[in-house]
Parts: structure tokens; C-alpha cells; sequence
């Protein structure tokens, strides 16, 4: 007779990693406005599941912010010096 099959104490099966937390974290430094809905909706799944990947989520919600942050600021500084030079050409003295 086979003895029964007993799981070793303190040992569970590996949980599965949520797909939208480790896209989250790729696409921050790709596309970063799109980190911050994937680490959001990545987050709620997780919530709700009980997967893996909740650090994965938070750092792709995050970097995702503070590039879109920083891309937003770099346009509204790159149009302000075209304008900037614009004003000044009209400025310069003509030999």
C-alpha cells in the first residue's frame, strides 16, 4: 500500500505574476503615460486576485508619472525657448 502524498510543511505552490504589472514596468520606460493605466488596472487586478507583482505595478505606476512629469515639462520648456527665439530674431540687427 502507497503512503499518501503530503505536502512539505511551509512549502505552497509559486504564485503567478500579474501580466499587466510587468508590462506596466517595461512600458514606463517606452511609453510612460501608458505605465500609469497599466500599473493602475494592474494593481486592481492584483487586489482582487491575489497574484504577484504588486512592487512591479507600484514602480511602473510611479516611474510612469514622474517621466510623463518630466516629458510634459521638457515640451512646455521647448516651446517656450522657440518662442523666446522667435521674439528675439526679430531683434537682431541686420548688418
Amino acid at each position: 500500500m502507497s503512503q499518501p502524498y503530503y505536502q512539505q510543511p511551509g512549502h505552497y505552490p509559486p504564485r503567478r505574476t500579474n501580466g499587466l504589472a510587468i508590462a506596466a514596468l517595461i512600458t514606463a520606460f517606452l511609453f510612460s503615460p501608458a505605465a500609469i493605466v497599466l500599473g493602475i488596472v494592474a494593481r486592481k487586478q492584483i487586489r482582487q486576485s491575489g497574484e504577484e507583482g504588486w512592487g512591479m505595478a507600484t514602480a511602473g505606476l510611479i516611474i510612469g508619472a514622474v517621466f510623463t512629469v518630466l516629458g510634459l515639462l521638457a515640451f512646455v520648456l521647448w516651446v517656450v525657448l522657440i518662442v523666446w527665439l522667435y521674439r528675439e530674431a526679430g531683434t537682431i540687427p541686420a548688418r
